[in-house]
Parts: C-alpha cells; sequence; structure tokens
C-alpha cells in the first residue's frame, strides 16, 4: 500500500512527540532516511497525516524512530510505480518531524509529519533496507519591503476569492494567513490548503526565491479560480437544465392528470401525433418542424383556435409521399404494348418515351424530363399522359391550370391567413400517395397573372430540374423534393407559354389526325367506350367503316377526335333509346341511314366548292384548336383606288395586303393588268367568318394571287391552296405550321398545296397517308405560284 493523506479518526495508542520551537538541531552533515511519496508534496511549516505501506517505507519510518524522528520527505514522478528507483523521484523534497506513529491492524502504519525546511538531495547513499541520503538545507530569506508587500497582499486577495469559489476551505484560514509575515511561509501555508497537481506542487517547493514562489503562485490561484468559475458556470446551466426538465415533467404529469379529470384526450392526441412522427421517417428539418409545433399544441387549450390550424398542419406534414416511391417497370416491350393499346398514330411521342425508358434503365439516377405536349384540342394530349403513368408503373396526378391566377394556387397560402391550405401541387402530390408519379400539368397555356401574383412564375421552380428538389410550399414551410416527379405539361399553342418557362420543357407537337387515323381510332378505341358508356353490347348495335368515314367527312370538322367522339355518342343514344322502347333486333349503322341519326352534313366537299373561281383563293391558316382553310375573297369596282380590308384582319395581315398590292403595282405589264388600275378601280379584300380575328404573315401569297386573279379576271384553282409570306420584290418566305396546315387542306378535298421553298424540310413530319394524297408545289418566288394557281382554259365559276 502506498502513501496517501489519512483523515481518519483511528481508535488506537498513539505516542505524541513534542514540536520543539527551534530547527537548530537539524542537522545536514548526515544521512537521512528517506520516505516516497506518491501523488502528494509535503511543504515546511505544513502538519500532515500519512499511510505508510511498502516494506522500505516501513523500514525507513523504524530507522528515523531510532534517529530524532528526522526524515526526508520525496515524491516520486509517477504514482503508478509501486518500486521507485532513484531516478523516479524528485530531487528536492521536505525535511520533516514525525509527530505520530500508530501501526494499524492490516500491517501499515499512520504518522503525522511537520515539514521543517527544504532539503535538496545530494546524493543516494543506499537503497536498501531503505533509501538514504545525503542532503542540502534551503535556508529561508527573510525579505521585505514594499513590492514584496504587495505582492504578499495580492496574493491574499487571490487565495480569499479562490477560498469563495472552492467553499471547501474555511474562511478562518483567512485569519491565520492575514498575520503572517515572511513571503515564504505565506506561500507554504497557502499551497498546503490547496488541492494542486503533483507538478504544480513540486514545482511550488523547488522554487527557492520567496517572491518568486509568491508570482508563480499568484498565477497558479487564478487559474485555478478561472477553472473554479467555469466549472460553477456549467454546473449551473446543468442544474438549471435539469431542474427545468423536472419542472416540465411535473407540470406535464399535472396537466396529463387535470386533462384526464375533465375527460379530455388531448394527451392522447399528442402522443399519437409523437407517435407518427417517429414511424413516418420525415427529413430531419420536417421532423423537427413537425416535433416543434406539437409541443405548442401541447400547451395550447383544446378550443383555442390555433389548436385547430396546428392540427391541420401536422395532418398536412403526415399525409405527404416523404419517402414513398413507387416501384418503377422499366420493360421496353410492355409499356410499348401500353402504348399502342391506348393510342393509335402519334409514333414520335411513342418513341420519346421509349427513348426515356431505356434511358432510364441504365442511368437510374438520371433527372425526369419536362415534355410539354402541344397540340390542337382532342388529339389526346391528356389521355396520353395516363397512359405514359400506366407503362412505367407510376401513380397518375392532374392539375388543370386553365384559368388559374393566383399564384398561392400553386405555392400555398401562409398559415398566418384563415383557411389557409397548401398549394395545387403539394396536394396532387398527397392524392399520389408517391414522390415519384407521372404530374401532368394541363392547359399550361391557359395561365394568366393579376394583382395575386403569376402562377407562371411561381411554376418556374416546379418546373426546373436543378431546382425542384427543394420546393418550399408557404403553407408547409420546409422542403419538398419533386425532382424524381416526372412532369407532363399539355397546351394548344406554344406563343401563349412564357418563355422562361417553354425554356424548361422539351416541347413536341402533336399533329391533327389523318382521315384515315380518325376512322381507325373510332373503330379501336371510341365505339367501345362508347358502348361501355351507354349500357349497349354488340348484339345491340354495329357501326360499319363507312359509316365512320361519313361522319369524319360530312359532320366534323376538326384536328382531334373529341367531336368525333360526341358524334358515336349521338347515335348510342338513340339506339339505346330504342332498346328501352323494347327494340330486340340489331340496329346496323351504315352510310346510307346515317342521316336518320346525326340528321342532315354539317359540312359537304362537292364539286362546287373546289371549282376554279376568280379572284378567291384557298389559304391555310393555323388556329388554337389545329389547322383550318379559308377562302380570300377580292373584289374590284370602280372607284379612287381605295383598298378595303374586312374580316377582322389583324396589322400584320393588313400589311400584307398592302404588300401584296404594291407588288402587283410593280408587275402590271408583266401580269396584263389594267393601266392605272390602282387609280380608277377599289380593291375591297374579304376574309370570310368575320367574326374570328385573323392574323399573321402566311396569308401573303395568298392575297397575292386573289388580288392579281380579280384584276386580270383569270380563275384559280379550286382544288389549290396555299401558305407563305410574300415581299415587295415577290420572294416567298417559310412560314410556321406547316404539318397542321397540311392537314387541315386534306380534310378539306385539298389536292394541290403550295409551300415556301425554305418549308421543304417539315414536308417530311406529315403522315405518309395524308403525303400520298397531296401534291406539293415548293415556290420561291410570287411567278411560280402565279403560273400554278392560275388555271388555263377552264370554265370559271364567276367572272
Amino acid at each position: 500500500m502506498g502513501e496517501n493523506s489519512a483523515h481518519e479518526k483511528l481508535h488506537v495508542d498513539i505516542v505524541t512527540m513534542p514540536v520543539d520551537e527551534e530547527l537548530d538541531w537539524i542537522k545536514d552533515d548526515l544521512d537521512v532516511p528517506v520516505l516516497c511519496l506518491r501523488g502528494i508534496v509535503v511543504f515546511p511549516n505544513n502538519v500532515l497525516p500519512l499511510l505508510v505501506g511498502r516494506e522500505k517505507s516501513i523500514a525507513a519510518l523504524e530507522e528515523a524512530m531510532d534517529n530524532e524522528r528526522q526524515i526526508l520527505l520525496v515524491a516520486q514522478k509517477t504514482e503508478d510505480t509501486e518500486e521507485p528507483t532513484m531516478k523516479d523521484l524528485f530531487s528536492v523534497g521536505t525535511i520533516a518531524e514525525i509527530k505520530q506513529l500508530v501501526k494499524l491492524p492490516d500491517g501499515t502504519i499512520k504518522i503525522v509529519v511537520e515539514g521543517l525546511k527544504r532539503a535538496k538531495i545530494i546524493d543516494f547513499v543506499q537503497d536498501d533496507p531503505f533509501y538514504s541520503a545525503s542532503y542540502e538545507l534551503v535556508e529561508e530569506k527573510n525579505v521585505k519591503g514594499i513590492e514584496i508587500t504587495a505582492l504578499m497582499r495580492a496574493v491574499l486577495t487571490k487565495f480569499e476569492s479562490y477560498i469563495k469559489v472552492n467553499r471547501k476551505i474555511p474562511l478562518e484560514v483567512m485569519n491565520t494567513l492575514v498575520n503572517e509575515e515572511l513571503p515564504g511561509r505565506l506561500a507554504d501555508l497557502i499551497v498546503s490548503h490547496m488541492s494542486l497537481k503533483l507538478k504544480d506542487q513540486q514545482e511550488l517547493l523547488e522554487i527557492l526565491e520567496p517572491w518568486e514562489r509568491l508570482e508563480e503562485l499568484y498565477k497558479i490561484i487564478g487559474r485555478e479560480v478561472e477553472i473554479f468559475e467555469v466549472e460553477r458556470e456549467i454546473h449551473g446551466r446543468v442544474r438549471k437544465q435539469i431542474e427545468k426538465t423536472q419542472k416540465e415533467y411535473y407540470l406535464r404529469e399535472q396537466l396529463k392528470a387535470i386533462k384526464e379529470e375533465l375527460g379530455s384526450d388531448d394527451a392522447a392526441e399528442i402522443e399519437d401525433y409523437q407517435e407518427k412522427i417517429a414511424k413516418a421517417d420525415l427529413p430531419e428539418v420536417v421532423e423537427e418542424k413537425a416535433l416543434k409545433e406539437v409541443r405548442r399544441l401541447e400547451y395550447l387549450p383544446a378550443n383555442a383556435a390555433e389548436s385547430g390550424v396546428i392540427r391541420t398542419y401536422l395532418d398536412a406534414i403526415l399525409e405527404l409521399p416523404w419517402n414513398d416511391v413507387s416501384d418503377e417497370e422499366l420493360d421496353l416491350a410492355r409499356a410499348e404494348e401500353i402504348l399502342n393499346e391506348d393510342h393509335y398514330g402519334l409514333e414520335d411521342m411513342k418513341e420519346r418515351i421509349i427513348e426515356y425508358l431505356a434511358v432510364r434503365k441504365l442511368s437510374p439516377k438520371m433527372k425526369s424530363p419536362i415534355l410539354c405536349l402541344i397540340g390542337a384540342p382532342g388529339v389526346g394530349k391528356t389521355s396520353l399522359g395516363r397512359s405514359v403513368a400506366r407503362a412505367v408503373n407510376r401513380e397518375f396526378v392532374r392539375l388543370s391550370l386553365g384559368g388559374v391566377r393566383d399564384e398561392a394556387e400553386i405555392r400555398g397560402h401562409r398559415r398566418t391567413y384563415i383557411g389557409a391550405r397548401p398549394g395545387r401541387v403539394i396536394n396532387a402530390m398527397r392524392d399520389a400517395g408517391a414522390k415519384n408519379p407521372v404530374f401532368l400539368l394541363d392547359e399550361i397555356d391557359k395561365m394568366s397573372s393579376d394583382f395575386r401574383g403569376d402562377p407562371a412564375s411561381a411554376l418556374l421552380e416546379v418546373l426546373d430540374p436543378e431546382q425542384n428538389g427543394t420546393f418550399t410550399d408557404h403553407y408547409l414551410e420546409v422542403p419538398f423534393d419533386l425532382s424524381k416527379v416526372m412532369f407532363i405539361t399539355t397546351a394548344n399553342v406554344a406563343h401563349t407559354i412564357p418563355r422562361p418557362l417553354l425554356d424548361r420543357m422539351e416541347v413536341m407537337e402533336i399533329p391533327g389526325y389523318t382521315e384515315e387515323e380518325k376512322v381507325q381510332i373510332a373503330l379501336r378505341h371510341l365505339i367501345s367506350k362508347q358502348m361501355e358508356e351507354h349500357g349497349l353490347n354488340e348484339k345491340n348495335i354495329s357501326i360499319s367503316e363507312s359509316a365512320i368515314k361519313m361522319i369524319v367527312q360530312n359532320y366534323t370538322r376538326e384536328a382531334g377526335v373529341r367531336n368525333l367522339e360526341r358524334e358515336i355518342g349521338t347515335i348510342f343514344r338513340k339506339v339505346a333509346k330504342d332498346v328501352v322502347k323494347g327494340k330486340e333486333t340489331l340496329s346496323r349503322i351504315t352510310a346510307q341511314n346515317l342521316k336518320k341519326y346525326l340528321g342532315i352534313t354539317k359540312f359537304h366537299y362537292d364539286k362546287s366548292a373546289l371549282k376554279d373561281r376568280v379572284g378567291v383563293v384557298t389559304g391555310l391558316a393555323y388556329t388554337q384548336v389545329g389547322g383550318d382553310i379559308l377562302d380570300i375573297e377580292v373584289a374590284v369596282v370602280k372607284g379612287e383606288g381605295k383598298l378595303t380590308l374586312t374580316g377582322q384582319l389583324g396589322d400584320v395581315m393588313k400589311e400584307s395586303a398592302q404588300a401584296a398590292l404594291s407588288y402587283a403595282r410593280t408587275k402590271r405589264e408583266e401580269l396584263g393588268l389594267p393601266e392605272d388600275f390602282h387609280t380608277k378601280y377599289d380593291i375591297h379584300i374579304h376574309v370570310p367568318e368575320g367574326a374570328v380575328p385573323k392574323d399573321g404573315p402566311s396569308a401573303g401569297i395568298t392575297i397575292t394571287t386573289a388580288i392579281i386573279s380579280a384584276l386580270s379576271n383569270r380563275p384559280v384553282r379550286g382544288d389549290l391552296a396555299m401558305t407563305g409570306e410574300i415581299t415587295l420584290r415577290g420572294r416567298v418566305l417559310p412560314v410556321g405550321g406547316i404539318k397542321t396546315k397540311v392537314l387541315a387542306a386534306h380534310r378539306a378535298g385539298i389536292k394541290t398545296i403550295i409551300l415556301p421553298k425554305e418549308n421543304e424540310r417539315h414536308i417530311e413530319e406529315i403522315p405518309s397517308a395524308a403525303k400520298k394524297e397531296l401534291e406539293f408545289i415548293l415556290a420561291e418566288h410570287m411567278d411560280e405560284v402565279l403560273d400554278v394557281a392560275m388555271s388555263r382554259g377552264e370554265e370559271s365559276e364567276n367572272k
């Protein structure tokens, strides 16, 4: 057992020796036993109890008791050393006198020693059976002066601060220290009352000059005071936290008991919310926000208005699919089969979707594209989005943007407003139940903005793959990941979509259907759909292919198949009425009896409509509902050269008419036009369907041809249509919407189409079925247009 401080009171016999007032009897020319101390340093003027257990230490005590009770106390450098050697001991120690010695029953010895003087070891004389060394005493210098007095007072003041923060040292100690006049003795007395590390104690013991010892002690006391203050601050914080936690627990239990007594189930609701949040596996930010709201709800009265707002908010958080993902199926053969099953035609769109699935299979981390399907109404844009979702085995949600004016419809309302709710994007994600659905934004070109904000600008973040991973709804106030959503938008026209929004999407134009495609769509999809909706079966009704073709030609004129489906529905309703009345025979719908069900034809293409006419030319137009044809009429009457334009023409179209007239004047002689016609005749240009606004430069060559035909009295071919912009020198410039315009001409029975030469590449986009039945004339100059358009030798309709 090693030497340690011993403060226990033991009821044994104690041998007490008188303490000499003078220290002259200490001899430094004799060898003295050495007692090795572990973890402690004994200073002069310090009385301290020690426990002694090692054999060498006991032997040293026995020798000292036989030799005037004088012993050299030396600390060992490392406490763990059980059998220290001479190298393990410090070179400076303290000569002490053994005041008491008590042998304990366990074989150890308890002693009380008093430090007398510092001693420096000169040499070790022996090491067995105990250490013995020769030493040299260090005489304490009695220094005086103003500076040393000030230093002593500073040390005392600092030690007083130490006593206040330590609280283990009685304040009475200060009374003894204040009366001490010797600086070295004062330092030793102060150290004896402090709990310092062995290194600091030995360092102070080895400082021989009293003022240097006081200065070092002042630094050490200051450091210890700072440490105590930090410890007290930490302890205070911990205690406050514990007290706060205990207080909250106590109050919470009281509140719980009160609510149970009143019959309230708020406590159960709070626990239910906490349990749901723990199971929801929310992102860290979202979970922290939700728990904060739960804590707020916990302290609110049950009937407080704010508690209802918080409950609604928590329900919205917990209903969202933060981590729920649909198992995507990337089977290309299956996807292609589903797309062909749901839609006839649209080969370009199907190919693009299959390409996306192929890349997705090779690179699962690829960000989903944002497709924008632009086409006329009824061509299948919305239903195509549903087919895509079915093909990739994802959930499908649809959001109609038509007429949306409020930005809050996209981003939601802030919770400060009464009746606040999340935006329609977040609501759609909640309905989807997965964070990777196919999200269809329908009619994106029909949005508008007013004083409530610009919803199109709010969509910029939604439809940007680089930003929508942290989409923040104003109601939720936490980011929601939209990066795994496959967005598909639909529009009728592109020019009304804001340019920054359009730039984020991959635009794919869906053309109108050809006559043959419409017939096939009706036979494969529309008839079976309407039959099911009207409660009929194949025993009640059959529709022939010739009847469908007649409906397409004489009862509809559209790019899509919406009106075609309505007409078929009209037939089924009449058949359903007959079935209810008791008709049991099969109703066969053919081209011959179609009029019985649909009435007179709405559109009729006969020979007179395609006959050559003077001053009337068929043009091609592009509208929001697809392509269409329009007749441009020119009448020439005597007058003063006035140009009249009617039919709600826009500024660009009016300018095209002015350019057409100027071209005719420059080519008067070559075209054989009347002399000075621009001063002798008034020219009236009219475009029928005057209630419909019309604009654009693409009617330039059509107006020019009509003017020249009217002035020269030469008819224009009735089976021909044209489109193109004209310059003052007669050049034919390219225009847009070629594919849609050509399909409209094909539906109208046109056989020949004049297009600008630079639009030649767009002919490849036209379906082969329509292309085979049409003749295309590519013109670079107006002369080429007139050579084809002006008929020769045919009888005109009117002159």
